[in-house]
């Protein structure tokens, strides 16, 4: 029987790879919880039919590859002694912090899990010699699983794990005897709450492009020259174009600047207050492609938004400087094929923040410093 139900779990929780195997990553670092119901499997020496109850997980994403989860489960079952006059309960009551292994960051995610912490078991069985019969021991888990995210907030999980625990539970007269250890083994399916995913971030309105003055019509010459002098368009010097890896200005997946960040600033300030012939400059943000393409753009355009504000604290009119966003539009490295930690690593040109005169021209065979 305890085979068979693990088997069916296993096949209901990898079922849900034929509703989203093809999303993008959406590793967030998020925190969320996971309120949910379960089905136990009782272990053969207490004499208990299977149970239910219910179960709230606390999970936090630490890495690409890694959830932590700490879970509060309780769980009871009718005694199945098959001694005449024989009735009661079975309840065992647990407190864990598991560890999961995600082979995925996609909407689809299975993972392996496994977990420590206490359990109590009270087997209380009236007529049988068991009356109220509480053990409090270590406890320890081992299972897989799967999360399938609906939206960046909201999905669901269902996992089914063995759980070892110790019960003192055994009669006078031999009939029962579940002293030391037992297994339970533990089928769930909770909703997932994510509460840790960033909020949506409005871009800032780009402002209207300043007027270029016209450059004045020539003089006409007082008198007749030996020969027509070509009229020269004044020098313009060239802003040249500034490039930003996005982990020397921010923190991965994050938008405020890093101290690092201000002195690479710095010299763009510098350069506009030089030279005032710059009147648009464009601030322009880039990410990789993990996680989804709104996100992504959203992310872009508050980071890009971040270093107008610094440049613009540092003494530039606000006018001069348009904040955008492009998200994951633009790649300059593909990575196809590479997950995990070196996705992140090999993406990484993709991360960046480019800052570049909307107007760059300069008259051939001059050169402005």
């Amino acid at each position: 029987m305890q085979n068979k139900m693990i088997k069916i779990a296993i096949a209901a929780t990898l079922g849900l790879t034929s509703i989203g195997a093809a999303a993008e990553d959406m590793y967030r670092g998020a925190w969320y919880a996971v309120p949910g119901v379960s089905y136990m499997d009782t272990d053969n020496d207490l004499e208990a039919d299977n149970g239910r109850g219910g179960f709230l997980s606390i999970g936090k994403e630490i890495n690409p590859n890694w959830d932590l989860q700490a879970r509060l489960g309780h769980n009871r079952a009718n005694e199945d002694t098959g001694i005449a006059g024989v009735g009661g309960k079975y309840k065992q009551t647990t407190l864990g912090l598991d560890a999961l292994y995600m082979f995925s960051r996609d909407k689809f995610r299975p993972f392996l899990l496994a977990g420590v912490g206490v359990a109590r078991n009270n087997v209380d069985y009236s007529n049988a010699g068991l009356s109220d019969k509480k053990e409090t021991s270590w406890m320890a888990s081992l299972g897989l699983g799967a999360q399938y995210l609906i939206t960046e907030q909201f999905g669901l999980q269902a996992d089914v794990r063995h759980q070892w625990s110790r019960a003192q539970a055994k009669n006078a007269a031999g009939t029962i005897d579940a002293d030391g250890t037992i297994g339970n083994t533990i089928a769930s399916l909770g909703a997932i709450l994510r509460f840790g995913a960033p909020e949506p971030v409005v871009a800032e309105a780009a402002p209207e492009p300043a007027p270029i003055a016209a450059a004045p019509e020539p003089m006409p010459e007082p008198t007749p020259a030996p020969a027509p002098v070509a009229a020269v368009e004044p020098c313009k010097p060239k802003f040249e174009t500034v490039t930003l890896e996005a982990e020397k200005l921010f923190g991965f997946d994050k938008s405020g600047l890093q101290s690092g960040a201000k002195p690479l600033l710095d010299d763009v300030v510098a350069k506009l207050k030089e030279h005032e012939e710059f009147k648009l400059v464009m601030v322009t943000g880039h990410t990789d492609r993990i996680g989804s393409e709104a996100y992504n753009q959203k992310l872009s355009e508050q980071r890009a938004n971040e270093v107008k504000k610094y440049i613009v604290s540092q003494g530039i009119d606000a006018s001069r400087l348009q904040a955008v966003g492009k998200g994951e539009s633009e790649p300059v490295a593909d990575c196809k094929g590479i997950r995990g930690d070196k996705l992140v690593e090999c993406l990484a040109p993709n991360r960046r923040v480019v800052i570049l005169d909307q107007e760059q021209h300069q008259v051939e065979g001059q050169t402005c410093k």
